[in-house]
Order: structure tokens, then sequence, then C-alpha cells
């Protein structure tokens, strides 16, 4: 079944249609075709969608593209190559000094975030997740600052050119997100969570939560609060890296999402760490090891159909969410395993500059703030010099020395 519509020609002349192709997983297939004004190249382009409504929703926004003078080969364009082609004409005006950190944060965090995605699907939730992102990566006020400001220019463009209808990159309160960021850098200990039980408890429901009950979600979690390390860490585990004979981990890359899907990159300090495997997760680890196989390059930790793990994987997988805060532990996302398992360390009296190398910091200051005493430490504190005193008193007790 084909339904056809001829666009009114207001500048670039536009034919439709969509068609319905039972049996596939997007039905509706939206196309375009259209005369190349200067080659008169017979051209054309489509997407599939679930629903007609959605497939007709895409023609109409190819029409006021075209209706604009937009080539609709740009209205489907990345916005990494969106971005790039008006460069030039969404900045223009500014001066050098702010010229240069724009591009920066165009070149380091926009495009390596959001540029594989079509201009078209640029949400204000993905805006939204992609400055969280950047603030959980620790980068600085003016860093997430000088990103966002270049993305809204670039969107603005889009606005102009009747790409999309309005700029989703007007984002408003990420300022008091980073204030929660570094809130929460000065004391990461109270986003640990309190002891093994509650690990436990935790990884258990998360299973229970995601669909077929996969065990290997559980297996994530405890492996990354016990090893201190993040989400993209755990997945980036191979085989070869792990030392059955020494029981340690050499962590040598992390996966995260880029441009095109996802991938493995080196460690966020670029340097190999070295962790050790408590006995408490060997066993999950042998029977991991079992399962890969001998292959070195095999992955240690997958999805339940094979794919590669992201902290986002995680949390949609597993109703994270609804799974923490029915649990009571409302604050406590992904990265907060990684904070958990630092301060158990730091509690067991793991000496500061091992807890550095074990943790990656690249400085001494982020892991003395997992030092911070508890209430028990305060009073064993205070013990330890009454018995440190008590053995230089004298018999009669301390006493004035008169002149």
């Amino acid at each position: 079944m084909v339904i056809r519509k001829e666009l009114p020609p207001i500048g670039v002349s536009l034919a439709s249609d969509v068609e319905h192709r039972p049996g596939r997983p997007h039905p509706y297939r939206a196309r375009v075709r259209w005369t190349d004004p200067v080659s008169n190249e017979r051209k054309s382009k489509s997407e599939s969608f679930d629903t007609p409504e959605a497939a007709q929703a895409w023609i109409n926004g190819m029409k006021r593209a075209a209706q604009g003078g937009i080539d609709p080969m740009a209205a489907t364009a990345t916005l990494g190559d969106y971005g790039d082609a008006v460069m030039p004409l969404a900045l223009r005006g500014l001066e050098g000094k702010t010229l240069d950190p724009y591009l920066a944060g165009w070149r380091k965090r926009v495009v390596p975030t959001l540029g594989h995605l079509p201009v078209r699907l640029i949400t204000n939730g993905a805006v939204d997740r992609a400055v969280h992102g950047w603030i959980a990566d620790e980068c600085g006020r003016s860093t997430v600052k000088n990103s966002l400001a270049v993305l809204v220019r670039i969107m603005e463009q889009a606005v102009r050119d009747g790409i999309v209808d309005r700029n989703p990159a007007q984002v408003s309160g990420w300022q008091r997100e980073y204030q929660r960021a570094e809130d929460e850098l000065d004391d990461p200990r109270s986003l640990a969570l309190p002891d093994w039980d509650a690990l436990a408890q935790l990884a258990a429901a998360l299973v229970e939560r995601s669909a077929g009950q996969f065990a290997g979600w559980g297996e994530v979690v405890i492996f990354a609060a016990c090893t201190a390390a993040r989400i993209g860490e755990v997945s980036g585990v191979r085989v070869g890296d792990i030392n059955r004979e020494t029981w340690t981990w050499t962590v040598r890359r992390q996966t995260t999402p880029s441009p095109g899907g996802i991938l493995d990159k080196g460690t966020k300090g670029k340097r190999a760490r070295t962790v050790p495997l408590i006995a408490e997760v060997r066993d999950l680890i042998a029977r991991r090891l079992d399962v890969s196989g001998p292959d070195p390059a095999a992955r240690l930790f997958v999805g339940p159909r094979g794919g590669r793990i992201t902290t986002a994987v995680l949390r949609d997988a597993t109703h994270w969410d609804d799974v923490v805060t029915r649990l009571g532990y409302e604050h406590l996302r992904r990265h907060d395993l990684r904070h958990t398992g630092l301060t158990w360390m730091a509690d067991a009296g793991v000496p500061v500059h091992v807890l550095r190398k074990i943790a990656g910091h690249g400085s001494l200051i982020t892991t003395q703030r997992y030092l911070h005493p508890d209430s028990r430490s305060i009073a064993d504190a205070g013990d330890a010099l009454s018995a440190h005193l008590a053995v230089r008193r004298s018999p009669n007790g301390p006493h004035l020395k008169v002149v």
C-alpha cells in the first residue's frame, strides 16, 4: 500500500509517499524525492518508522526544510556534519578569545556526545543527558558553559534554517546540577552504600526488575563496587586482564558512547592501573571466566544478548531509578558504586597512596576526600591518643613543674 502526496513546489519541489511494508521492524517507510536544481539529478531520501503518523511527521519536517530553501540532505544531516558546515555562520561576530574555547567544546565534548545524531533528533532530554555527562566527567564549570554555548548557537542556526522548530539546547538548571556534583565531590563518602548486605540487596533487586531476570546485571553491580571501578571500565574488562594467580585486574580500557555507537578507549587517566580482586567476588569472576572461554580478548561482562554495557544500558535494563528509590537510596547513581568501593577501602585502612593508585586519581586531594573520618573513627582516634598518653604519664598523674 502506497499513500502518495505531492508537496507544493516552494523552494525545492518534493514528492513524497508513505509505504506500508508489513512484517518489518519499522513497517512504514517515508520517502521524499526531488530534483537537484544545480545538477538536475533526481534524488531521494527515506526513513522507516513504527507508525504512519511518525512517517508523516518526518515528511512534514522535510517539507518545512524545503520551503525554507534547505537541501533535503542537509535537513537529515547529523549534528556533527551540520555543525561543521554552518560553524562560520553560527559563530559570526565572536572574538578570538571566545571562539577558541567554543570550538574546543564543540570538538572535545559536543561532537563525541551528540555528533552522531541527526539534527532533527536533538532533544531537550538528549542535551540534558549530555550536559550531566560532562559534569559527571568532572569538566570545569567554564568548560561545560562553553560547550553548551556553542551547541546553542549551532541549534539556533538550525532553527533559522527551518530544520527544527525550537532550540533544544536552551536548557536550564544545569548550574544547580553542577553545584550538586561539586557537593558530591567534596563528600563522596556520603554517596556510598553502607555495607555488603546493602550491596547484595541492591544487586538482587536490580536483577529481579530486569527483563528475564538477567543475573549479569547483579554481577556487574557487585564487581563495580568491590573494585571501585566505573561502569565503562567494568564493561571493558577482557579475560586477559584478569590474573587468577594474584587475583588482580589490570584496568586498561573503558567502554563509552561515541559518534556512530559504542567504542572502547583508554581509561580516564590514560594509563593502566592494577586493582585487587577480593575474596567475595572471586567465585563470581571464576564463573565469568569459564563462560567467556579461553580467548584473552573475550569480554568478561556483556548484556543478555552479548552487547556491550554502558551506564545508560544498566539504568534502563534494570529500572535503576525505581529500584534505588524503593530501597531508600534515591541519591544513588551507577557511578556511586565506585564511591562505595573507595569508601570501603578507605575505612579498611588502605593507605592513601595505595588507594590513589587503585582509584587512578590524578590528584591526591581527590583521594583524600574518601578519608573523612566517621564518628567511630573519631572515637577510636580519641581512645588511641589516651592510650598513647597513658604510657608516658607518671604513676601519680600529670603535674606542673613550678619554677
